[in-house]
């Protein structure tokens, strides 16, 4: 069984089904040569991205002139794992993976765009998915992979939607109350996460204008939220 080269298709294409209500029209050309995923009929526009967020930023910057812009991102929050097999008279196998996805992973791809989190037409939605990962045999991979690519990615199902509509709303990523004046250290134990991860919270915050520097601890920078604009 041979699926060929590395392909997101399926699950980009299950994705743009399900934001396609009443009225919508998906792969439509807007603001010159940007081709929108989904055109809902109040004329917002999804836009799925399964991996990265720099690429699109440029594009984003023209087109949130004159649309409404939801940037949809699936994250797995649980994740089958199935082996193609080598031979065809093989079966292929499925485990499930121990890793688990959780909300704060699009933190990973948001520091190439947080100051869009404020622009008036723009709109980030985490979508929590089931999925399906197929892998194949392959020689061209590094040793961590143990010898096996992934081809692709299939939605199962959708588990939960989490909207953000401000950076303001990044708050709500935290899990318990900040001191007044905190660093990275005091974000990771708030929002129950690694320190690298809060890291990137408190670059996007920053760069959105949400909190500011007021300090130093040591070597670790001292932020508060900036008062509001």
């Amino acid at each position: 069984m041979n699926i060929g080269v590395f392909n997101e298709s399926p699950l980009h294409q299950a994705l743009k089904d399900h934001y396609s209500g009443r009225g919508a029209r998906q792969e439509v050309p807007v603001a010159g040569s940007f081709v929108a995923d989904v055109l809902a009929g109040d004329d917002a526009i999804f836009e799925i991205q399964t991996g990265g967020f720099g690429s699109l930023r440029r594009k984003l910057d023209r087109v949130l002139d004159h649309h409404r812009v939801v940037l949809v991102h699936p994250v797995a929050q649980v994740r089958y794992i199935v082996k193609l097999p080598e031979e065809p008279d093989q079966a292929p196998t499925r485990r499930r993976s121990p890793k688990r996805g959780t909300v704060l992973d699009v933190l990973n791809e948001l520091v190439s765009i947080p100051r869009l989190l404020d622009h008036p037409n723009f709109e980030l939605e985490v979508v929590l998915t089931e999925e399906e990962e197929l892998r194949q045999r392959s020689d061209k991979v590094s040793w961590r992979r143990k010898g096996w690519r992934t081809v692709q990615r299939r939605l199962c199902r959708v588990l939960e939607q989490r909207r953000f509509r401000s950076s303001a709303d990044l708050f709500g990523l935290l899990e318990s109350p900040l001191p007044e004046v905190f660093t990275t250290a005091d974000l990771a134990a708030s929002m129950a996460g690694p320190r690298w991860l809060a890291q990137k919270l408190a670059y996007c915050l920053r760069e959105a204008g949400a909190i500011e520097l007021c300090g130093k601890q040591g070597n670790a920078l001292q932020y508060r939220r900036a008062a509001p604009g």
